[in-house]
């Protein structure tokens, strides 16, 4: 599958070692609208010494589900109750 995002591939995002690490599903993505940054985030809480960054191509060779979100404006964020569901996207409040 093709890169799918206007993001350029090595664009920085931000996961965690729970996805990275230890292949637990992505199951939450927020595209801050300060910044613009993508964030992708497991279920479980985290700290920020669990953060990782990385980029955009490489979360998305991880979960290519992931490109269902490709036209998500800064400002939403999505999410799902497991990795063989669809994205719930909404605007943060």
């Amino acid at each position: 599958m093709l890169f799918p995002f206007e993001d350029a591939p090595n664009t920085a995002t931000l996961s965690c070692c729970h996805i990275l690490d230890q292949n637990a599903s992505i199951l939450y993505v927020f595209h801050d609208e300060d910044d613009g940054m993508w964030q992708f985030l497991c279920d479980q809480q985290h700290s920020s010494d669990e953060a990782r960054l990385v980029s955009l191509e490489y979360v998305f060779h991880l979960d290519p589900s992931i490109a269902a979100l490709k036209d998500m404006p800064c400002g939403y964020y999505a999410q799902r109750k497991s990795k063989y569901e669809n994205w719930i996207i909404s605007k943060k409040s």
